[in-house]
């Protein structure tokens, strides 16, 4: 049987957001493709109609999820006006920091796994990274390399936050640690001569 185009999409989205789910939630090395196959309700022969390999199905999900972030970055912009940044760092250090794994942001949930990834998995990182950091920097202020260097701290003050207080059982310590890297987040990136 001859499947539409756009079952062929429907099927290959519903793969990509499982297995982006899963790897979040179980790392790479817990993730199998019967695993996989099974989150997006598809046979093992449906998978590899889409993906050749469970590594090319974590690459695809590593570069949609760091567009996904890019994409939210670029509408919170667009909605929030000059409050974008406490709203990005608001969601990113609550909702995001909060929700299930599953459902976390890909840059605290599934860099560990990238940095153990092929190279070609992480030449793709890297691309949608760099993508990223230009979205974050076009809304900072200040001249362009301190935008962009503001950019990249402040993701990886963010993403390291996260980590912190996601690992640690103690709510209260948690709370502490996202107030904290809050605080700090948006004193770094506002410039006493645009402030």
């Amino acid at each position: 049987m001859r499947y539409s185009s756009e079952h062929k999409q429907k099927t290959r989205a519903s793969i990509l957001t499982a297995a982006g789910q899963l790897f979040r939630k179980e790392g790479y090395g817990g993730s199998g493709i019967d695993g996989l196959t099974r989150a997006a309700g598809v046979t093992n022969g449906a998978f590899y109609g889409h993906f050749r390999s469970k590594s090319e199905a974590f690459r695809a999900a590593v570069a949609s999820g760091l567009e996904d972030l890019r994409l939210a970055v670029g509408q919170l912009k667009a909605d929030g006006g000059p409050s974008w940044l406490k709203n990005f760092v608001d969601i990113y250090l609550g909702a995001k920091r909060t929700c299930d794994l599953g459902e976390s942001c890909a840059l605290p949930s599934l860099s560990p796994d990238v940095i153990r990834a092929d190279v070609d998995t992480r030449a793709t990182y890297e691309a949608e990274l760099k993508r990223l950091i230009a979205e974050v920097a076009d809304g900072l202020a200040g001249a362009e390399t301190q935008r962009s260097d503001d950019a990249i701290a402040l993701l990886a003050l963010l993403t390291g936050g996260v980590t912190l207080a996601r690992a640690v059982p103690d709510k209260a310590f948690g709370e502490r640690i996202a107030a904290i890297v809050k605080q700090r987040a948006l004193e770094m990136t506002t410039h006493p001569d645009t402030a």
